[in-house]
């Protein structure tokens, strides 16, 4: 057998993509440069790694095996190099972070100069929900997790990042009225799903305020519940970091009310038991000593 390490790659983002377009792009190349490496790749072996079926990528049972070869053979390489740029006083290595959906709007900001700086750092941030963010970090797969409560019976380090500020919020043909509390009953409320940050405090609040909601929509998303306010189907609680040009452009707005803003914090969490790596440390320091800097910069905390 005569593979190269590029088709290793090739067939890897295959299996993960099951698309030969979605591979292209990753890896910015042609979908003919794809389709001719995977067809080299596949002829060196007696069975197919995989199967085309009613137009379909289907890995098969020994492509499976082949892929889990293949990732921890690209891993190892991949260990080599940065341990090569180490060797030559330059951090190298891979960064691994996850963070709820809502934190989309706060955490390039404080990566961008970071891997300006160390160009031989990868990164890989998974943007999802607060489940899938804690399973990670329970499973040791990510060096931080992002989140805005801390999550509950899990010893963890954390390192605050900034302040978070939930506002009750209605689009432009909203009532602006203090006493709007009483009104809630009558108006669609949008919560976000089971087990986020945000319908964790907005529960809190409701029930503390003993707030009949007539009608609950539960959606996935921050981008899916600002635009359904947007629209116009209902009210809900915001995190001001996410929706601050739709308040400036004028298709959102705050309505006052009592109690409101809640108040939580973005903070960088990690296993308190975990070792971690000289990136990660090397993050952890660049951090204190830029935070101050990297929310004036970027004016994270104005309306």
């Amino acid at each position: 057998m005569n593979y190269t390490l590029h088709q290793l790659r090739i067939f890897v983002s295959i299996t993960e993509t099951l698309s030969i377009t979605k591979s292209a792009e990753l890896l910015n190349l042609t979908q003919p440069a794809i389709s001719i490496q995977l067809r080299n790749f596949q002829q060196q072996f007696d069975y197919p790694l995989i199967e085309i079926i009613q137009r379909k990528i289907h890995v098969t049972p020994l492509g499976k095996e082949i892929a889990i070869a293949a990732e921890s053979i690209i891993s190892q390489i991949d260990n080599i190099n940065y341990k090569s740029q180490n060797f030559k006083n330059n951090l190298a290595g891979h960064l691994r972070i996850s963070i709820v959906s809502t934190g989309k709007y706060i955490m390039p900001y404080f990566l961008s100069d970071f891997l300006k700086t160390n160009k031989n750092i990868d990164l890989t941030m998974d943007v999802t929900n607060k489940s899938k963010v804690i399973r990670s970090l329970l499973d040791n797969e990510i060096d931080f997790a992002l989140v805005s409560i801390l999550p509950q019976d899990i010893d963890v380090q954390k390192f605050n990042l900034i302040s978070n500020e939930l506002y009750l919020v209605g689009n432009k043909d909203a009532v602006m009225d203090s006493t709007l509390t009483h009104q809630l009953g009558d108006t669609p409320f949008i919560y976000r799903e089971e087990g986020s940050g945000t319908r964790q405090v907005m529960e809190k609040f409701i029930s503390k305020n003993k707030i009949k909601v007539r009608k609950k929509l539960v959606l996935t998303s921050n981008e899916a519940v600002k635009h359904a306010i947007i629209s116009g189907i209902g009210y809900s609680i915001m995190p001001l970091i996410g929706i601050r040009n739709e308040i400036k452009n004028g298709l959102l707005k705050i309505i006052p009310m009592k109690g409101l803003p809640l108040k939580t914090t973005w903070q960088l969490i990690w296993l308190k038991e975990k070792r971690l790596t000289p990136i990660a440390e090397s993050y952890l320091k660049y951090l204190e000593k830029e935070k101050a800097n990297i929310i004036q910069k970027f004016a994270l905390l104005n309306q």
